[in-house]
């Protein structure tokens, strides 16, 4: 056992097909390896303590928002057999939560990682996956496991719900300009809202979401052959589509604007929307750090630049 370990991981973005996912839909999540997250545990003699920004104390006394970390603890030191084993364990991330980034879940794969190098065990990629979601089956009922297999990855995930995640290839050099409106996402009621449509409007909404389908398709195809030109295309019909769906906010439509006015080839927003963040594709750095500052002059709270092509 290690008197010092450690474990990171980072946030992740929906590239392209949010909302498609709920109905089988394949969607695509990208690594931000910009924005992380790291836990770092000191060994104590009786102590079990966690220090993070949002809670500071006992493990055991962690409150109601925290119970997926606190379970997820609690599964690993029995896991080790050693319920009683004192520790310390301090989690920082540059990580905003309520924003689709996938806070919680990159929380669950950095305490997953370092408690096993506290404890000097070896850790496969599917037994880190299994047990980050432990934590992410606590707060979010039944995950998709996106997040987790994202907040882990090196390459962007290709996904299908019910199916197996597996890396996609990119070989499309670009950059991705994030911005984060300030407002929290609102996933339960965004899926409600396309849920409602869909019952209502149906074959109008389930071509939208079939479109959708067709899109991460087109996209996947696009980073794999370096086509620029067709990402950017999908990208674009995407926002339409959500925007069809009732998922967009007037906060996302104005710094959309703003991409497209200054460089961004394609623009839209990610995650359940109805707040939370939007991307913008810019083919070059100089115009990805243009873009960052007029988007934090347009009322963005955060923004980062992450690029597509990772060496």
């Amino acid at each position: 056992m290690k008197n010092l370990a450690t474990g990171t991981s980072h946030a992740k973005i929906i590239l392209i097909g949010e909302h498609g996912v709920v109905y089988g839909q394949p969607a695509i999540a990208l690594p931000i390896s910009t924005i992380q997250m790291q836990a770092v545990i000191h060994r104590r003699e009786t102590a079990q303590t966690v220090k993070s920004r949002y809670f500071n104390g006992d493990y055991q006394t962690m409150t109601a928002n925290l119970g997926g970390i606190q379970s997820l603890i609690k599964t690993l030191l029995a896991r080790f057999d050693a319920p009683d084993q004192g520790f310390d364990i301090h989690i920082t991330s540059d990580i905003p939560s309520e924003r689709g980034m996938g806070s919680s879940a990159a929380a669950a794969v950095a305490v997953t990682r370092a408690f096993y190098d506290f404890f000097e065990q070896p850790l496969s990629h599917q037994t880190l996956l299994k047990t980050a979601n432990i934590a992410e089956s606590y707060t979010h009922g039944q995950p998709s496991g996106l997040d987790v297999a994202t907040a882990s990855a090196t390459s962007p995930v290709w996904f299908v719900k019910g199916r197996e995640n597996y890396p996609i290839p990119v070989k499309l050099p670009g950059y991705l300009v994030i911005a984060d409106t300030g407002i929290k996402s609102q996933t339960k009621v965004a899926v409600a809202t396309v849920k409602n449509l869909l019952m209502v409007e149906g074959a109008t909404i389930q071509t939208r979401i079939d479109d959708l389908g067709h899109l991460s398709r087109q996209t996947r195809t696009a980073l794999a052959d370096g086509n620029l030109t067709a990402l950017a295309s999908a990208i674009n019909q995407a926002q339409d589509d959500l925007r069809s769906l009732g998922v967009s906010h007037p906060a996302l439509e104005q710094l959309l604007a703003v991409a497209r006015q200054n460089g961004a080839v394609a623009a839209k927003l990610t995650g359940s929307g109805q707040g939370g963040c939007m991307i913008a594709v810019v083919p070059e750095a100089e115009i990805a750090n243009t873009l960052s500052q007029k988007l934090s002059a347009a009322g963005a709270t955060a923004t980062w630049i992450e690029p597509l092509l990772n060496d």
